[in-house]
Protein backbone atom coordinates (compact mmCIF):
# COMPACT_ATOMS: atom_id res chain seq x y z
CA UNK A 1 0.00 0.00 0.00
CA UNK A 2 2.30 2.81 -1.46
CA UNK A 3 -0.54 5.30 0.34
CA UNK A 4 1.39 4.68 3.79
CA UNK A 5 4.37 6.28 2.61
CA UNK A 6 4.79 9.98 2.48
CA UNK A 7 4.97 11.20 -0.75
CA UNK A 8 8.81 13.12 0.02
CA UNK A 9 9.25 9.30 0.54
CA UNK A 10 7.48 7.28 -2.40
CA UNK A 11 6.87 9.87 -5.36
CA UNK A 12 10.89 10.02 -6.93
CA UNK A 13 11.31 8.97 -10.08
CA UNK A 14 10.60 6.49 -11.85
CA UNK A 15 9.06 4.53 -8.78
CA UNK A 16 9.94 1.72 -10.61
CA UNK A 17 8.24 -2.04 -8.52
CA UNK A 18 11.29 -4.36 -8.34
CA UNK A 19 11.80 -7.93 -6.75
CA UNK A 20 15.09 -8.22 -6.83
CA UNK A 21 18.58 -6.96 -7.91
CA UNK A 22 21.89 -8.24 -9.00
CA UNK A 23 24.89 -7.32 -10.29
CA UNK A 24 23.92 -3.87 -12.97
CA UNK A 25 20.33 -4.95 -12.97
CA UNK A 26 16.81 -4.81 -11.25
CA UNK A 27 14.18 -6.80 -11.98
CA UNK A 28 10.76 -5.93 -12.43
CA UNK A 29 7.64 -7.80 -10.68
CA UNK A 30 6.41 -9.21 -13.91
CA UNK A 31 10.15 -10.37 -14.83
CA UNK A 32 11.41 -7.26 -16.28
CA UNK A 33 15.17 -6.84 -16.56
CA UNK A 34 16.81 -3.32 -16.25
CA UNK A 35 19.75 -1.82 -17.04
CA UNK A 36 20.66 0.13 -13.88
CA UNK A 37 22.41 2.97 -14.40
CA UNK A 38 22.12 5.04 -11.18
CA UNK A 39 23.43 2.72 -8.94
CA UNK A 40 21.08 3.31 -6.48
CA UNK A 41 21.87 6.55 -6.72
CA UNK A 42 25.71 6.26 -6.46
CA UNK A 43 26.00 3.87 -3.82
CA UNK A 44 26.28 0.53 -5.45
CA UNK A 45 29.97 0.98 -6.63
CA UNK A 46 30.57 -2.58 -6.38
CA UNK A 47 27.33 -3.26 -8.31
CA UNK A 48 24.01 -4.83 -6.37
CA UNK A 49 24.54 -7.70 -3.90
CA UNK A 50 28.11 -8.39 -4.58
CA UNK A 51 28.87 -11.65 -3.79
CA UNK A 52 31.38 -11.15 -1.39
CA UNK A 53 29.75 -8.38 0.21
CA UNK A 54 26.63 -10.44 0.92
CA UNK A 55 28.73 -13.13 2.06
CA UNK A 56 30.19 -11.04 4.87
CA UNK A 57 27.17 -9.39 5.61
CA UNK A 58 25.81 -13.03 6.63
CA UNK A 59 29.19 -13.78 8.16
CA UNK A 60 28.76 -10.50 10.13
CA UNK A 61 25.32 -10.74 11.47
CA UNK A 62 26.12 -14.20 12.76
CA UNK A 63 28.46 -12.40 15.46
CA UNK A 64 26.90 -9.46 15.86
CA UNK A 65 23.85 -7.17 14.99
CA UNK A 66 24.32 -3.63 16.83
CA UNK A 67 26.93 -1.85 18.79
CA UNK A 68 26.50 0.70 19.87
CA UNK A 69 30.25 1.97 19.36
CA UNK A 70 31.70 3.17 22.40
CA UNK A 71 29.69 1.26 24.87
CA UNK A 72 31.09 -1.50 23.34
CA UNK A 73 33.65 -2.47 20.94
CA UNK A 74 34.59 -4.62 18.10
CA UNK A 75 36.87 -5.83 15.32
CA UNK A 76 34.91 -4.50 12.37
CA UNK A 77 34.65 -0.88 13.20
CA UNK A 78 38.52 -1.33 13.99
CA UNK A 79 39.34 -2.79 11.02
CA UNK A 80 37.41 -1.00 8.73
CA UNK A 81 39.11 2.59 10.14
CA UNK A 82 42.67 0.99 9.76
CA UNK A 83 41.97 -0.04 6.17
CA UNK A 84 40.27 3.46 5.19
CA UNK A 85 43.42 5.22 6.61
CA UNK A 86 45.29 3.40 4.02
CA UNK A 87 43.23 4.79 1.31
CA UNK A 88 42.93 8.34 2.14
CA UNK A 89 44.07 11.34 1.03
CA UNK A 90 47.41 12.02 3.14
CA UNK A 91 46.82 13.07 7.28
CA UNK A 92 43.05 12.04 7.19
CA UNK A 93 43.45 8.88 9.76
CA UNK A 94 40.62 9.49 12.20
CA UNK A 95 36.92 8.68 11.97
CA UNK A 96 33.87 9.21 13.22
CA UNK A 97 31.29 6.64 11.53
CA UNK A 98 27.18 7.44 11.25
CA UNK A 99 24.82 6.12 8.80
CA UNK A 100 23.71 8.57 6.08
CA UNK A 101 25.65 11.28 4.16
CA UNK A 102 23.58 14.11 5.65
CA UNK A 103 24.84 12.89 9.59
CA UNK A 104 28.39 12.94 8.13
CA UNK A 105 27.96 16.71 7.12
CA UNK A 106 26.60 17.44 10.13
CA UNK A 107 29.57 15.94 12.12
CA UNK A 108 31.86 17.70 9.23
CA UNK A 109 30.16 21.02 10.16
CA UNK A 110 30.50 20.84 14.28
CA UNK A 111 33.68 19.63 14.21
CA UNK A 112 34.86 22.51 11.97
CA UNK A 113 32.81 25.03 14.58
CA UNK A 114 34.05 23.46 18.04
CA UNK A 115 37.80 23.35 17.02
CA UNK A 116 37.79 26.99 15.49
CA UNK A 117 35.44 27.95 17.70
CA UNK A 118 34.22 30.18 14.99
CA UNK A 119 30.64 30.67 14.23
CA UNK A 120 30.03 30.96 10.33
CA UNK A 121 30.40 28.66 7.34
CA UNK A 122 30.74 29.60 3.58
CA UNK A 123 29.20 27.04 0.98
CA UNK A 124 29.32 27.17 -2.81
CA UNK A 125 26.12 27.84 -4.67
CA UNK A 126 24.35 24.76 -6.36
CA UNK A 127 25.83 22.61 -3.91
CA UNK A 128 23.66 19.94 -1.85
CA UNK A 129 24.86 18.43 1.18
CA UNK A 130 21.47 17.12 3.06
CA UNK A 131 18.30 17.80 4.56
CA UNK A 132 18.45 18.08 7.97
CA UNK A 133 18.92 21.63 9.09
CA UNK A 134 22.55 22.19 9.83
CA UNK A 135 23.28 20.50 6.16
CA UNK A 136 20.06 22.27 4.65
CA UNK A 137 21.50 25.14 5.73
CA UNK A 138 25.11 25.09 3.47
CA UNK A 139 22.73 23.44 0.51
CA UNK A 140 21.27 25.70 -2.17
CA UNK A 141 20.90 23.48 -5.29
CA UNK A 142 17.38 23.91 -5.27
CA UNK A 143 15.71 26.47 -3.25
CA UNK A 144 12.32 24.27 -2.87
CA UNK A 145 14.71 21.99 -0.73
CA UNK A 146 14.58 24.99 2.01
CA UNK A 147 11.21 26.48 1.45
CA UNK A 148 9.33 27.11 4.83
CA UNK A 149 12.12 25.31 6.76
CA UNK A 150 14.45 28.35 7.89
CA UNK A 151 17.77 26.85 8.18
CA UNK A 152 20.44 27.82 10.08
CA UNK A 153 21.47 31.36 9.06
CA UNK A 154 24.96 31.28 9.85
CA UNK A 155 26.10 30.64 6.46
CA UNK A 156 27.38 32.86 3.37
CA UNK A 157 27.54 31.48 -0.34
CA UNK A 158 30.18 31.60 -3.02
CA UNK A 159 29.24 30.97 -6.35
CA UNK A 160 30.76 27.69 -7.60
CA UNK A 161 33.19 27.30 -10.37
CA UNK A 162 31.99 29.69 -13.39
CA UNK A 163 31.90 27.80 -15.70
CA UNK A 164 29.60 28.73 -18.27
CA UNK A 165 30.86 32.32 -17.53
CA UNK A 166 34.03 32.24 -18.99
CA UNK A 167 34.49 34.28 -22.07
CA UNK A 168 34.89 32.87 -25.44
CA UNK A 169 39.29 32.87 -26.11
CA UNK A 170 39.77 33.15 -22.16
CA UNK A 171 41.47 30.09 -20.29
CA UNK A 172 38.82 28.31 -18.08
CA UNK A 173 40.85 27.14 -15.04
CA UNK A 174 42.59 31.51 -14.66
CA UNK A 175 38.86 32.47 -15.24
CA UNK A 176 37.25 30.58 -12.13
CA UNK A 177 40.32 30.78 -10.13
CA UNK A 178 40.33 34.79 -10.67
CA UNK A 179 36.52 35.35 -10.27
CA UNK A 180 36.74 33.19 -7.10
CA UNK A 181 39.21 35.78 -5.75
CA UNK A 182 37.24 38.06 -6.73
CA UNK A 183 34.02 36.63 -4.86
CA UNK A 184 35.83 36.01 -1.61
CA UNK A 185 37.29 39.08 -1.92
CA UNK A 186 33.61 41.19 -1.97
CA UNK A 187 32.38 38.84 0.70
CA UNK A 188 35.07 39.74 3.38
CA UNK A 189 34.78 43.64 2.07
CA UNK A 190 31.04 43.43 2.80
CA UNK A 191 29.74 40.73 4.73
CA UNK A 192 31.51 38.99 7.22
CA UNK A 193 35.26 38.78 7.77
CA UNK A 194 37.46 35.96 7.88
CA UNK A 195 38.68 35.74 10.97
CA UNK A 196 34.65 34.43 12.01
CA UNK A 197 34.35 32.15 9.52
CA UNK A 198 35.25 28.67 10.87
CA UNK A 199 34.98 25.97 7.16
CA UNK A 200 34.23 26.14 3.67
CA UNK A 201 32.42 23.21 2.01
CA UNK A 202 32.09 22.30 -1.14
CA UNK A 203 31.39 19.02 -3.32
CA UNK A 204 34.31 18.68 -5.44
CA UNK A 205 32.35 17.69 -8.26
CA UNK A 206 28.95 19.37 -7.94
CA UNK A 207 26.42 16.29 -7.81
CA UNK A 208 22.91 17.32 -7.50
CA UNK A 209 23.19 20.83 -8.99
CA UNK A 210 24.22 19.21 -12.29
CA UNK A 211 27.26 17.31 -12.47
CA UNK A 212 29.40 20.71 -13.07
CA UNK A 213 33.03 19.46 -13.01
CA UNK A 214 35.64 22.55 -11.72
CA UNK A 215 38.95 22.80 -12.98
CA UNK A 216 41.76 21.19 -10.67
CA UNK A 217 42.44 25.15 -10.41
CA UNK A 218 39.73 26.35 -8.68
CA UNK A 219 39.54 23.46 -5.78
CA UNK A 220 43.30 24.78 -5.74
CA UNK A 221 42.43 28.28 -5.06
CA UNK A 222 39.77 27.58 -2.79
CA UNK A 223 42.53 25.31 -0.79
CA UNK A 224 44.70 28.32 -1.06
CA UNK A 225 42.06 31.05 0.30
CA UNK A 226 41.10 28.54 3.49
CA UNK A 227 45.21 28.27 4.37
CA UNK A 228 45.63 32.14 3.67
CA UNK A 229 42.68 32.63 6.40
CA UNK A 230 43.23 29.69 8.75
CA UNK A 231 40.04 28.13 7.42
CA UNK A 232 39.23 24.66 7.46
CA UNK A 233 38.37 22.96 4.39
CA UNK A 234 35.80 20.52 4.30
CA UNK A 235 34.96 18.23 1.21
CA UNK A 236 31.82 17.19 0.67
CA UNK A 237 32.73 13.44 -1.15
CA UNK A 238 29.46 11.72 -0.12
CA UNK A 239 28.77 10.82 -3.92
CA UNK A 240 32.06 11.16 -5.41
CA UNK A 241 34.08 8.96 -2.96
CA UNK A 242 34.94 5.43 -3.11
CA UNK A 243 35.88 5.12 -6.85
CA UNK A 244 33.08 6.82 -8.28
CA UNK A 245 36.06 9.49 -10.53
CA UNK A 246 38.65 6.64 -11.24
CA UNK A 247 40.10 7.11 -7.36
CA UNK A 248 39.50 6.53 -4.39
CA UNK A 249 38.19 10.26 -3.58
CA UNK A 250 37.55 13.32 -5.67
CA UNK A 251 40.71 15.14 -3.43
CA UNK A 252 43.20 12.55 -5.10
CA UNK A 253 42.11 12.97 -8.86
CA UNK A 254 42.00 17.11 -8.48
CA UNK A 255 45.54 16.80 -5.94
CA UNK A 256 43.64 18.81 -3.14
CA UNK A 257 43.35 17.87 0.23
CA UNK A 258 40.63 18.71 2.48
CA UNK A 259 41.03 19.39 6.21
CA UNK A 260 37.68 17.26 7.05
CA UNK A 261 36.03 14.94 4.61
CA UNK A 262 32.35 13.72 4.79
CA UNK A 263 31.71 10.43 3.31
CA UNK A 264 29.21 7.68 2.33
CA UNK A 265 26.52 6.10 -0.28
CA UNK A 266 29.49 3.81 -1.54
CA UNK A 267 31.28 2.99 1.58
CA UNK A 268 29.28 -0.53 1.78
CA UNK A 269 27.81 -1.36 -0.72
CA UNK A 270 24.07 -0.32 0.12
CA UNK A 271 24.36 -0.77 4.04
CA UNK A 272 23.96 2.45 6.12
CA UNK A 273 27.15 3.75 6.67
CA UNK A 274 29.12 7.07 6.46
CA UNK A 275 32.35 8.76 8.73
CA UNK A 276 33.26 12.64 9.34
CA UNK A 277 36.95 12.04 8.78
CA UNK A 278 39.79 14.45 9.68
CA UNK A 279 43.61 14.15 11.35
CA UNK A 280 44.26 12.83 14.80
CA UNK A 281 45.44 15.84 15.51
CA UNK A 282 41.90 17.88 14.80
CA UNK A 283 39.64 14.68 16.05
CA UNK A 284 41.63 15.38 19.46
CA UNK A 285 40.03 18.84 19.89
CA UNK A 286 36.61 17.08 19.76
CA UNK A 287 36.09 15.26 23.18
CA UNK A 288 33.60 12.43 23.97
CA UNK A 289 30.13 14.39 24.34
CA UNK A 290 30.55 17.09 22.04
CA UNK A 291 28.75 14.01 19.32
CA UNK A 292 27.34 10.80 19.43
CA UNK A 293 25.49 8.33 17.78
CA UNK A 294 23.33 5.38 18.21
CA UNK A 295 23.44 3.31 15.15
CA UNK A 296 26.73 5.02 13.78
CA UNK A 297 29.64 2.23 12.80
CA UNK A 298 27.08 -0.58 12.52
CA UNK A 299 28.84 -3.55 12.81
CA UNK A 300 27.00 -5.10 9.68
CA UNK A 301 27.85 -2.06 7.86
CA UNK A 302 30.98 -2.67 8.95
CA UNK A 303 31.59 -5.83 7.62
CA UNK A 304 30.15 -4.51 4.40
CA UNK A 305 32.47 -2.09 3.87
CA UNK A 306 35.39 -4.02 4.21
CA UNK A 307 33.94 -6.14 1.68
CA UNK A 308 33.48 -2.99 -0.37
CA UNK A 309 37.18 -2.30 -0.34
CA UNK A 310 38.43 -5.78 -1.10
CA UNK A 311 36.27 -5.90 -4.05
CA UNK A 312 37.43 -2.30 -5.16
CA UNK A 313 40.82 -3.80 -4.92
CA UNK A 314 40.48 -6.91 -6.29
CA UNK A 315 38.53 -6.14 -9.05
CA UNK A 316 40.61 -3.59 -10.34
CA UNK A 317 37.30 -1.04 -10.40
CA UNK A 318 38.60 2.43 -9.94
CA UNK A 319 40.75 1.47 -13.13
CA UNK A 320 37.36 0.32 -14.66
CA UNK A 321 36.03 3.45 -13.62
CA UNK A 322 38.88 5.52 -15.20
CA UNK A 323 38.92 3.36 -18.89
CA UNK A 324 34.78 3.33 -19.16
CA UNK A 325 34.06 6.39 -18.08
CA UNK A 326 36.50 7.90 -20.43
CA UNK A 327 35.08 5.41 -23.46
CA UNK A 328 31.13 7.00 -22.56
CA UNK A 329 32.22 10.13 -23.05
CA UNK A 330 33.71 9.57 -26.04
CA UNK A 331 30.56 7.34 -26.81
CA UNK A 332 27.97 10.21 -25.79
CA UNK A 333 30.04 12.81 -27.69
CA UNK A 334 29.51 10.74 -30.60
CA UNK A 335 25.60 10.39 -29.82
CA UNK A 336 25.61 14.09 -29.09
CA UNK A 337 26.94 15.13 -32.74
CA UNK A 338 24.07 13.43 -34.22
CA UNK A 339 21.33 14.99 -31.92
CA UNK A 340 20.61 18.67 -31.39
CA UNK A 341 18.46 17.68 -28.17
CA UNK A 342 21.53 16.82 -26.37
CA UNK A 343 23.35 19.80 -24.62
CA UNK A 344 26.62 19.63 -22.71
CA UNK A 345 28.31 15.88 -22.08
CA UNK A 346 30.83 16.04 -19.10
CA UNK A 347 32.34 13.84 -16.73
CA UNK A 348 34.98 12.52 -14.02
CA UNK A 349 35.76 8.81 -13.99
CA UNK A 350 31.94 7.39 -14.28
CA UNK A 351 30.29 10.50 -12.81
CA UNK A 352 29.01 11.51 -16.60
CA UNK A 353 26.01 14.32 -16.87
CA UNK A 354 24.36 14.52 -20.57
CA UNK A 355 21.98 17.79 -20.70
CA UNK A 356 19.12 17.99 -22.96
CA UNK A 357 18.20 21.73 -24.03
CA UNK A 358 15.24 22.80 -26.81
CA UNK A 359 17.06 22.29 -29.75
CA UNK A 360 16.44 25.80 -31.42
CA UNK A 361 16.93 27.91 -28.48
CA UNK A 362 19.69 25.98 -26.43
CA UNK A 363 17.74 26.40 -23.29
CA UNK A 364 17.56 23.97 -20.43
CA UNK A 365 14.88 21.32 -21.11
CA UNK A 366 13.82 19.44 -18.00
CA UNK A 367 10.58 18.02 -19.39
CA UNK A 368 12.34 17.28 -22.44
CA UNK A 369 14.42 14.88 -20.03
CA UNK A 370 12.21 13.79 -18.20
CA UNK A 371 10.73 12.19 -21.46
CA UNK A 372 14.03 10.85 -22.30
CA UNK A 373 14.00 9.15 -19.01
CA UNK A 374 10.78 7.99 -19.14
CA UNK A 375 11.68 6.61 -23.02
CA UNK A 376 14.86 4.85 -21.62
CA UNK A 377 13.30 2.96 -18.86
CA UNK A 378 10.21 2.18 -21.14
CA UNK A 379 13.48 0.13 -23.00
CA UNK A 380 15.21 -1.36 -20.10
CA UNK A 381 17.87 1.29 -19.28
CA UNK A 382 17.53 3.08 -16.01
CA UNK A 383 18.85 6.69 -15.61
CA UNK A 384 18.37 9.26 -12.87
CA UNK A 385 18.33 13.22 -13.17
CA UNK A 386 19.89 16.28 -11.99
CA UNK A 387 20.08 19.80 -12.42
CA UNK A 388 19.05 23.37 -11.57
CA UNK A 389 16.33 23.25 -13.89
CA UNK A 390 16.10 19.21 -13.78
CA UNK A 391 18.03 19.10 -17.35
CA UNK A 392 20.76 17.17 -16.57
CA UNK A 393 21.03 13.09 -16.57
CA UNK A 394 23.04 11.02 -14.15
CA UNK A 395 24.80 8.44 -16.09
CA UNK A 396 26.27 6.49 -12.83
CA UNK A 397 26.51 2.97 -13.81
CA UNK A 398 27.95 0.36 -11.27
CA UNK A 399 31.65 0.59 -11.19
CA UNK A 400 31.67 -3.28 -12.03
CA UNK A 401 30.45 -2.20 -15.37
CA UNK A 402 31.42 -4.21 -18.77
CA UNK A 403 32.06 -1.83 -21.77
CA UNK A 404 29.16 -4.47 -23.31
CA UNK A 405 26.74 -3.18 -20.97
CA UNK A 406 28.08 0.32 -21.74
CA UNK A 407 27.25 0.03 -24.90
CA UNK A 408 23.96 -1.46 -24.63
CA UNK A 409 22.88 1.25 -22.57
CA UNK A 410 24.28 3.82 -24.89
CA UNK A 411 22.31 2.79 -27.57
CA UNK A 412 19.03 2.81 -25.28
CA UNK A 413 19.93 5.96 -24.58
CA UNK A 414 19.98 6.84 -28.14
CA UNK A 415 16.85 5.28 -29.17
CA UNK A 416 15.11 7.22 -26.36
CA UNK A 417 16.78 10.36 -28.00
CA UNK A 418 15.70 9.66 -31.94
CA UNK A 419 12.00 8.47 -30.31
CA UNK A 420 11.80 11.77 -28.40
CA UNK A 421 13.06 13.90 -31.29
CA UNK A 422 10.46 11.98 -33.75
CA UNK A 423 7.72 13.41 -31.02
CA UNK A 424 8.94 16.63 -31.06
CA UNK A 425 8.48 16.50 -35.08
CA UNK A 426 5.56 15.41 -34.79
CA UNK A 427 4.25 18.42 -32.11
CA UNK A 428 5.54 20.48 -34.45
CA UNK A 429 3.84 19.51 -37.45
CA UNK A 430 0.15 19.37 -35.81
CA UNK A 431 0.40 22.85 -34.24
Amino acid sequence: MPELLAPSMAKDHPNLPVVKEEGCYYYGVKGEKYLDFTSGIAVANTGHRHPKVVQAIKDGVDQLMHGPSGVIMYDSILRLADKLQGIMPGGLDCFFFANSGTEAIEGALKLAKYVTERPYVISFTGCFHGRSLGALGVSTSKSKYRKFLQPNGLTYQLPYADIEGCPDGKDLAGHCAEKLEKDVESLFDHQVSPEEVACMIVEPVLGEGGYIIPPKAWLQKVREICDRHDILLIFDEVQTGFGRTGDWFAAQTFGVTPDIMAVAKGIASGMPLSATVASKELMSKWPMGTHGTTFGGNPISCSAALATLDVIKEENLLQNAKVLGEYAIKRLKEIKARHRVIGDVRGVGLMIGIEIIDSETGAADGKGMMRVLDLSLEKGVLFYLCGKHQEVIRMIPPLIVTKEQIDEGLAVFEEAVRDFEKELEKRKEAS
